[in-house]
C-alpha cells in the first residue's frame, strides 16, 4: 500500500489554484453529444477519471461497458445504450456492483426496456438488450435517493418517440443536479416544463451547439477548507462562475459561515479569511457531495453543527457516514446520528500530534481530509485514489506550498 505523508502547515501564500473541470457537466455533456452522433463542440472536459472511462466507452464501444468505479456513467450509459438500441454488459469494481440500480432499471423497463440481471437482483452486472418499442410516455421515480437515475432518463427523453414524462415521489434530494442536466438540455437545444413534482420533456431533435465546461465545484469545496482551517493565507480559484449549474456552488455560502469570505473577479473565486460566525445547521439534500468536507472543517474549527440530507452517503463510493465517523474519531471527533437521519459533529478536543487517514477507496475521503494538515502531520492511505475526480489534486498541494512524500509500505 502507498502512502502519502503530508507536512503540517497553517500559513500559505497568496496562491492561485487551476482548478480542474465539473465531471458532472463533463458526464452529462458526453452522454448528449453521442445522443447527437458527436456533432457538438465540447472544451475543458475533465480529466477525472470518471469522465475518461465514458470518453474511453463511447469512442470504442465494446461489448462490456466495464465502467470502473464510475457512478454516474453506470447509470447514464445504461440509460443511453437502453434507447440506442444496444446490446450491452453492464459491469464495474466490485464496490459498483454492490450500488444499487433498480430503481433506474425498473423506470427503463416501465417505459419497454429489455434489461436482465446476471447476479444479483437490483444491482450490476445487468444485460441490455435495447428498447424495442416505447410502451409508455409516463414514469414514477423516487425523488430521495439518487438524482443520476432521473437525470440518466431526462438525458434520453427527448429522442424517446412519445417523449417521455416524470413523476417524482416524495423527497427530491440533489435538485441541483437535476437542474443542471435539464440547464445542460437546453443549452443543446431542448425544450421542457417542470411543474409541481412532474417533468415533461417532449419528442425533439438536440440541437449542435459549443458548449466549455465549468471548473468543478466540488473540487474547489477542499480548498475552501484548507484556508477555512488554516491561520493565515489567501487562494485564487480559477474556472468558477458566480451563476453556477453546480450545486455545489452551496460551498460559498457554507464558508461564509466558516470563516470565509468569496469574491468573484477575474475568471474566478478570490477566498480569504474572515471571522468565523458559526455553523448551527446545514441541509446536505442538494449537495451531498460536500457533507465531508464539512464535516470535518467543522470538527476542526470546534463548530457542533448539525447535518441533515445525508441519506445518500451510504450508498456512494463506501458508506461515507460509516467511513467518516471512523476517521473523525482519530482526532477526536464525532459525527453523532442524534435522530433519524439527523448527525451532529461533535469537534476535536485535542489533536494527536500524527493522523493516518483511511480512504476507502473513495476520492473524497482522501481530499476531505487533507486539511487536516493544518493542525498535524496527516498520512493519507492510497493518495492515488483522488484520480477519480481531481488526478492533480496533490500536485496542486504542492504548488501552494504543502510538503508531500510518498511511503511504500509492505
Amino acid at each position: 500500500m502507498t502512502l502519502l505523508r503530508l507536512s503540517q502547515k497553517s500559513d500559505f501564500n497568496p496562491s492561485r489554484i487551476p482548478l480542474p473541470s465539473s465531471k458532472s457537466e463533463s458526464n452529462r455533456a458526453l452522454v448528449i453529444d453521442a445522443l447527437t452522433e458527436g456533432e457538438n463542440s465540447l472544451s475543458n472536459l475533465a480529466e477525472a477519471r470518471d469522465t475518461q472511462t465514458m470518453i474511453r466507452l463511447l469512442k470504442s464501444s465494446p461489448p462490456v461497458f466495464d465502467v470502473l468505479d464510475a457512478g454516474t456513467t453506470m447509470r447514464f450509459l445504461t440509460a443511453f445504450a437502453t434507447v440506442t438500441n444496444q446490446k450491452k454488459v453492464m459491469t464495474g469494481t466490485a464496490r459498483m456492483c454492490e450500488r444499487p440500480i433498480g430503481i433506474l432499471v425498473d423506470a427503463l423497463r416501465s417505459i419497454g426496456a429489455e434489461i436482465h440481471y446476471l447476479n444479483s437482483e437490483g444491482y450490476p452486472p445487468l444485460a441490455i438488450h435495447g428498447l424495442p418499442e416505447q410502451k409508455s410516455d409516463k414514469v414514477k421515480i423516487r425523488g430521495d435517493v439518487s438524482s443520476q437515475y432521473i437525470s440518466a432518463m431526462l438525458m434520453i427523453a427527448p429522442v424517446l418517440p412519445q417523449g417521455l414524462e416524470i413523476e417524482l415521489e416524495g423527497k427530491v434530494g440533489s435538485r441541483t443536479y437535476i437542474e443542471m442536466t435539464l440547464e445542460l438540455m437546453a443549452q443543446f437545444g431542448i425544450e421542457y416544463t417542470w411543474e409541481d413534482n412532474k417533468i415533461k420533456v417532449a419528442h425533439q431533435a438536440y440541437q449542435r451547439t459549443t458548449f466549455a465546461v465549468e471548473s468543478d465545484w466540488s473540487g474547489a469545496s477542499y480548498w475552501f477548507s484548507l484556508l477555512a482551517c488554516a491561520d493565515s493565507g489567501a487562494l485564487f480559484l480559477e474556472g468558477l462562475k458566480e451563476n453556477s449549474l453546480q450545486g455545489d456552488s452551496a460551498i460559498v455560502d457554507i464558508m461564509e459561515f466558516l470563516g470565509i469570505k468569496s469574491t468573484f473577479e477575474n475568471g474566478g473565486v478570490l477566498l480569504k479569511k474572515q471571522a468565523v460566525k458559526g455553523l448551527k445547521k446545514w441541509d446536505f439534500s442538494h449537495c451531498p457531495d460536500l457533507a465531508q468536507t464539512v464535516a470535518v472543517t467543522c470538527a476542526i474549527l470546534g463548530q457542533d453543527a448539525v447535518f441533515t440530507g445525508l441519506e445518500s452517503l451510504k450508498i456512494k463510493e463506501t458508506d461515507r457516514i460509516y467511513a467518516l465517523q471512523q476517521e473523525l474519531a482519530k482526532f477526536n471527533a464525532e459525527l453523532k446520528e442524534i435522530e433519524p437521519e439527523v448527525y451532529q459533529v461533535i469537534p476535536s478536543v485535542t489533536m494527536p500530534s500524527k493522523v493516518q487517514i483511511h480512504t476507502y477507496d473513495d476520492h473524497r475521503m482522501a481530499m476531505a481530509f487533507m486539511p487536516l494538515l493544518t493542525k498535524t502531520e496527516v498520512v493519507i492511505e492510497d493518495p492515488d485514489v483522488v484520480n477519480k475526480s481531481y488526478p492533480s489534486f496533490w500536485k496542486h498541494c504542492e504548488l501552494i506550498g504543502i510538503s508531500t512524500e510518498k511511503l511504500e509500505t509492505a
